[in-house]
């Protein structure tokens, strides 16, 4: 541990305990607020007690997941502030201490900070998603009654499926139609005026089936009441097109979405792309975003940690601004996904560049 000095020690102390204390703030204030929003459909739809303690324990990670880098942000202006104005900065610097051996503490604290919101984001956060929003499902926004109109899905290399409408309350397709296609000619056209799906037996039951074989120059025309087809790769949830379902995918199962999903040509997969890449430029901005605070707040300046704190809130809020402009390019313009999560941070780079070359003059 001869890396980490006295002064190390005590600077990451006073980063992280600021850090942990905010974050403790900010979930037990999120938590009260969203109760009193949800309160009345608590008990309206009857939630367990046990049910609702658990989806706060999932809210939690959640609500700091998303404010994570901007409180790192504040935690470090504000107690690197208190610093500057006690003159413990003046004093550590007229000690001799470089003020590149000043930050060193700010990158080890930055860096721990951004090695636990990478693990968060791409594990951790999904897979306690997946409890909150199955439970607002259930207790909040209630089930999905019907599918998108019109669904077209490719479930393999040569067969696309075709779903006018699908009723999740009676368990019900209609108008429903699979094609089997080598090249250019459709071998087979499957056409049902219903279709049911058998959870347990994982098949479909079709009901009043034409079914259309072409071989060359000759077709035939069978005229079934029933039948029972099975599509391995194809149940109701597909036809469920829910963008909330990023946020409950762990990065390895959100890639094999996304090629699972391309496959079956679906339209507009940048969304889930933007997810996955912002898991990982987010925890890089906390640190980005710790030494903009470090160079800002180490100057002891009249208006003391007020404006320090102030500056840092109005740059907090440009920074969400760019990353809500590029992530709303990429979904909706096509910009480039991994570079619509990428820009505030490249831009933000240039702005610790220059405060710190300026701080070190």
């Amino acid at each position: 541990m001869g890396f980490i000095k006295k002064l190390d020690w005590y600077l990451l102390k006073k980063f992280l305990g600021t850090f942990f204390y905010a974050i403790m703030i900010l979930a037990v204030i999120s938590c009260v607020i969203d109760y009193s929003e949800k309160v009345d459909d608590f008990v309206s739809h009857k939630a367990p007690v046990a049910a609702i303690a658990n989806y706060y324990k999932n809210f939690i990670p959640h609500i700091t997941a998303l404010l994570f880098p901007l409180f790192i942000f504040i935690a470090t202006i504000f107690f690197t502030s208190q610093l500057a104005y006690k003159s413990e900065i003046i004093a550590i610097l007229a000690s001799g201490v470089s003020f590149q051996r000043f930050l060193r503490p700010y990158l080890i604290g930055g860096g721990f900070l951004c090695l636990i919101s990478l693990i968060a984001n791409n594990w951790i956060i999904p897979n306690a998603n997946k409890q909150r929003l199955a439970f607002e499902d259930k207790y909040i926004h209630g089930a999905i009654v019907t599918s998108d109109r019109n669904v077209h899905l490719r479930l393999s290399k040569d067969l696309y499926v075709f779903v006018q409408s699908y009723d999740f309350t009676s368990n019900t397709g209609y108008h429903f139609t699979a094609e089997t296609i080598d090249g250019t000619q459709i071998k087979q056209k499957i056409f049902a005026d219903r279709v049911n799906y058998d959870s347990v037996k994982k098949i479909w039951h079709l009901h009043g089936v034409e079914v259309r074989t072409n071989n060359g120059i000759h077709e035939n025309l069978k005229l079934l009441t029933d039948l029972d087809e099975n599509y391995p790769s194809f149940t109701p949830k597909d036809l469920n097109n829910n963008e909330a379902i990023k946020e409950a995918l762990t990065t390895p199962e959100i890639m094999d979405y996304i090629k699972e999903q391309t496959l079956r040509g679906s339209e507009n997969m940048n969304p889930f792309y933007v997810e996955k890449d912002r898991r990982t430029a987010q925890p890089f901005a906390g640190l980005i975003l710790t030494i903009i605070g470090a160079c800002i707040a180490s100057r002891k300046i009249r208006g003391g940690s007020g404006l320090h704190l102030a500056l840092g809130i109005a740059i907090s809020a440009l920074y969400i601004m760019f990353l809500q402009l590029s992530t709303t390019f990429s979904t909706k313009a096509g910009l480039n996904p991994m570079l619509s999560v990428w820009i505030p941070n490249i831009m933000f780079s240039f702005v610790a560049l220059y405060l710190y070359r300026r701080q070190i003059k």
